[in-house]
């Protein structure tokens, strides 16, 4: 059990998780595979992978505790980071006329890593959790109710945080509530 919550913590970790998500609402969106990629460039960088260098470089100069920032005083300059990339992503996609569901998802991330950002000051909540149930709910928005064959990954993951006691419970379901909450509401909203 504690390998499988190891390996769940890392194949669903929130940075590659939402670029794979940013993959699927692009093709979905586009009219072709070149607008696609288009649209994966300027989303995936800015959303994720600044992100991901500046928690890994953080790592690696002993700024950080570990690739899920574990430690929650570590967590908001680099939640203030992603916020700042993000919004640059929006930038772009809104001056480039990036197609609406593209724009709404992005601003639904940053709408979520600003509520975690929110309650991070005071107390911890499960980012990979509200992560995961964002995208089950954006997929559910986006291809029907087939998606929700994915919300056992809500358990799954969920259960890994708690199993490897990076996280409460309460921790956990407040990030599927939070996770939920802002993809149903700025997803829905804006697309």
């Amino acid at each position: 059990p504690l390998r499988l919550a190891r390996v769940s913590t890392e194949v669903f970790a929130p940075l590659p998780t939402v670029a794979l998500l940013l993959v699927v609402i692009a093709v979905h969106a586009t009219a072709s595979l070149g607008d696609a990629l288009k649209w994966v460039v300027v989303t995936v960088v800015f959303v994720s992978l600044v992100p991901l260098v500046y928690v890994l470089r953080g790592v690696r100069r002993r700024r950080l505790s570990d690739r899920h920032v574990g430690v929650r005083e570590q967590r908001p300059l680099v939640l203030a980071i992603a916020i700042g990339s993000a919004t640059l992503s929006l930038a772009l996609l809104a001056v480039g006329g990036a197609p609406r569901e593209l724009f709404a998802l992005v601003a639904a991330m940053i709408a979520g890593l600003i509520s975690s950002l929110c309650v991070t000051l005071v107390w911890k909540i499960s980012i990979h959790a509200a992560v995961v149930t964002g995208i089950v709910v954006v997929l559910t928005l986006v291809y029907g109710p087939l998606a929700l064959a994915l919300s056992p990954l809500v358990a799954l993951v969920s259960w890994a945080r708690v199993k490897l006691r990076d996280h409460t419970v309460a921790q956990v379901v407040a990030g599927i509530c939070l996770g939920a909450t802002i993809a149903a509401l700025v997803f829905s909203l804006l697309r």
